[in-house]
């Protein structure tokens, strides 16, 4: 798969929230152990505050990873703060099965003014009810914010899914 490409005249520094999808090598089942996908969620968190960036909403999924995350400063960089998580996690991948972790790139969407970050962050925790993991969000362990309270976030607007921006 190639890289899917950056928006043209973005530079991704700066003030903004993006929704990230970042996929795994051949869609290998790599976030079913608990150890691996604590160790991924803690450093998200640490990389978005090293990089400028709160941690609105993330999904371990088995097979990729959703996150919304929202700059803190002027000069947080979205593409720094990617390339450092999924280059430290794809080494501590690497160090447990001397396998790639990541394929190459990740999906991004850079929310509007007139996007809700909550409604985001919904659809992002809500994914392992949609992929039939679980039939409740508080079920799956691997879905929460470093900002917001899961009840918060699932007490946040509903998005308009038929607006065609998730794939």
């Amino acid at each position: 798969m190639s890289d899917p490409r950056r928006l043209i005249g973005t530079n991704y520094t700066g003030f903004a929230a993006y929704f990230v999808t970042s996929c795994t090598r051949n869609r290998q089942k790599a976030f079913l152990s608990n150890d691996f996908c604590a160790e991924c969620r803690d450093a998200l968190f640490a990389t978005a505050r090293e990089f400028g960036f709160s941690t609105t909403a993330y999904c371990l999924m088995p097979d990729h990873v959703h996150t919304l995350v929202e700059a803190t400063c002027e000069d947080a960089s979205l593409t720094e703060f990617i390339a450092r998580w999924k280059q430290g996690t794809g080494f501590a991948w690497a160090q447990r099965t001397g396998s790639r972790l990541w394929q190459k790139g990740y999906w991004d969407r850079v929310l509007r003014d007139d996007d809700s970050p909550l409604s985001y962050a919904r659809y992002v925790v809500e994914n392992p009810v949609r992929a039939q993991l679980v039939i409740d969000v508080r079920a799956h362990p691997w879905v929460g914010s470093d900002r917001y309270a899961l009840d918060e976030i699932l007490a946040g607007c509903q998005l308009d899914l038929k607006s065609g921006w998730h794939r």
